[in-house]
Order: C-alpha cells, then structure tokens, then sequence
C-alpha cells in the first residue's frame, strides 16, 4: 500500500495480527478480513453479521452513500435503525477493500454482477468470490455462476451463498441458517466456517446450480403468492401454490443440472416458503400490490428496494421455454407484470387447466 493511499472512511476494522490472535486465544483465531461489495439492505445486513467475529470492509459505488453510513455508522437508506458494529469499515476506495482479505463477497444484483467482477477481474483479484444474488442475468438468462465464469475465468473458485434469511433479522442478530455452494467442496467447507457464527448458521453444499436456480425460481413464485393473498383466496390455495411452485423449480433446477434434493432444504423449499409468507419478503408485496391492480412500475417504487422476481420472471420463463420445461406459475406471472391480463385472470387461468397426475414431472423410478 502507498504511502498516498486514500484512509478508509472507518479505520476500526483493521485486521488483527498473529500476535493479537494469540492474546485473544482459540475462540478468536479464525477471525480474518472480509470485504463486502455492495451496501443494499441484504449486503449490509452480512456485513454487520460478520463483523461480529471477523473485520469487514464495506464499499458500494454511491460515495454519497458510503459518506453518509461512515458519519452515521448505519445505512439509514437500506436498512435503518441497525448500527454498525465496531469493526465494520466503510471504505470508498475497492482496491483497498479487497486488500488483504481471505474472501471478497459480492453483495449486488444480478445485474450488477458481471460488473463488478470485471472490476475485480482488472484488479487481479487472487481470493475465493462469493456472490449474494438471486437470479437470471438478463438478456440471456445466465446464471451467476455462469456470469463469473465467463469474466474471472481461469481465477480464483466462487461460491454461492443463499437461503431463507431477510436481512432486518440477520443484522439484528436473529437465528438463521443459510447455505453456502461451491464446485470445489474444500471452499465450500472452509468459506462456510469461516461465515458461520453464533446467529448464522451456514452449510457447505457443492449443487451450485441447484442453489442458484432456488434463489432465483422463488422469488417469482413469491409475487404470486402475493397475488393468491392480495385476492383473499386463501391459506389453502397459498400452500397448493407454494407446492406447485417448488415442482416448477425443482423441475428447471434438474433440467439445468442440478440436484432433486437440493430443493427440499434451505436454499429451496427453505427460501420459498419464508419469501411466499413473509410480510418482509418484497417480492410478495409486488404480488400484493398487483392484486390491487397497481401497475408494476408503482409498486416497485413504494417498496425503495429491488424485487428481483419482476426481473428474474421473463428469464426464467424464457430459459424453462429453451428447455422444454413446463412452468405454468412463472408464465402465469409474466403475464400479470406484462398486463395483458389482470391478476384475477390469470388465476382463474391456472384453476382451469386439465387434471393430472400429481408429480414433479421429473423422471419417475422404476
């Protein structure tokens, strides 16, 4: 580092020495510098998690934004009334974010990805990546994981982290558990250690696919769950929706490569039916709103966050429509974003199609 180089905004979180570690003993040893890039409500929220345990650099793109965090240590814009922590850095510079850390997380949407990895591409970056978001990059329906591959290439491993978790609760410290992916099964069990904690429980999985098509089918399926409740159609329709919904995930996340049982736990049904109920979850308010037969354009305006379902629809429809696989939940959203149907009909759509027998449409055994 110059001599020259810019100081972070919050000089709290600097890494600890060997020597430190050692004074602190055992339980403290595992503790490293973590950098988060990227300062939504979901990035901030990990980052307040982590700096429990670990010190954490925070940078966004919006100096504005990191100005007004570091003077008043909490990001009143995403994630108001939860303080940043002791070791939580604000840092406006990437380069000396990312410098010295064990991980670099990416906490940005989808389509803010290929981005910022190409940034981290031109800076050399030489440490595990693990990406936060939830979705299809438009316009060709990639994945995140197929987004990395295409910019890092030949470099360092990535991971996917995902699972049932709304970020209030995370940065309050409420228990949660999450799942942590990765090809390379000796990153997946490391970088998960190293995010797990006394709140946050976080399991190694090596179905990156799996997890990522979870994170990205639910939050659909989320708007019409909201739209199911926005009608008053019930707690019986809302469970044969969510049901329905995990078949259509769990068909396209086994035509893409990934793994059946990879959609019973946290990062499928686990993520679908917390983001189908709760009254946190975005995406169901988009539904909700829908419902009221608000245009889509108004109701992402009253919530002053991303709901990744309005983006991710179209892609996800697209993608099953390459592969043959049968989404009538996903198409029946699409419809009601693009409004040539209102929520009403598409519901009475979907209670009109024939009887069949009950299966995911996945291979049976013999």
């Amino acid at each position: 580092m110059s001599a020259t180089a810019t100081a972070p905004l919050v000089m709290s979180a600097q890494p600890m020495s060997g020597a430190d570690d050692t004074r602190r003993g055992k339980a403290q040893s595992s503790a490293m510098k973590i950098a988060v890039l990227g300062a939504g409500a979901w990035g901030t929220a990990l980052a307040i998690n982590l700096a429990v345990r670990h010190a954490v650099w925070l940078w966004a793109r919006d100096p504005e934004q990191l100005r007004a965090m570091s003077a008043a240590r909490v990001n009143t814009r995403y994630l108001p009334g939860c303080a940043f922590p002791e070791r939580l850095a604000v840092e406006p510079e990437l380069p000396r974010a990312i410098e010295g850390c064990a991980y670099v997380v990416i906490a940005v949407t989808v389509s803010g990805l290929r981005a910022t990895l190409r940034r981290l591409r031109e800076l050399k970056i030489a440490v595990p990546v693990i990406w936060l978001c939830k979705g299809f990059e438009r316009p060709d329906a990639r994945l995140p994981h197929e987004v990395y591959a295409e910019e890092i290439g030949g470099g360092p491993a990535g991971a996917v982290l995902s699972g049932p978790s709304f970020a209030q609760e995370v940065a309050t410290g409420l228990p949660a558990a999450l799942t942590l992916a990765a090809t390379d099964t000796s990153l997946a069990a490391a970088a998960a250690q190293a995010l797990h904690g006394p709140t946050l429980r976080v399991y190694s999985h090596d179905d990156v696919i799996g997890v990522e098509v979870g994170g990205a089918v639910k939050n659909v399926i989320a708007i019409a769950a909201g739209v199911c409740d926005g009608l008053g159609l019930g707690l019986n329709a809302r469970a044969a929706l969510i049901t329905r919904g995990l078949a259509e995930m769990t068909r396209l996340g086994m035509a893409l490569g990934g793994r059946a049982e990879t959609f019973t736990g946290l990062a499928g049904i686990g993520d679908l039916l917390l983001t189908c109920t709760g009254d946190l979850s975005r995406n169901r308010q988009v539904g909700l709103a829908l419902a009221r037969g608000e245009a889509v354009a108004a109701a992402q305006a009253g919530l002053g966050h991303v709901a990744e379902g309005v983006f991710t629809a179209g892609e996800v429809s697209r993608r099953a429509a390459v592969l043959d696989v049968e989404m009538p939940i996903t198409d029946a959203v699409c419809r009601v974003l693009a409004r040539p149907e209102s929520a009403a009909d598409i519901v009475r759509g979907l209670l009109a199609r024939d009887a069949k027998p009950e299966h995911l449409g996945l291979p049976q055994a013999r």
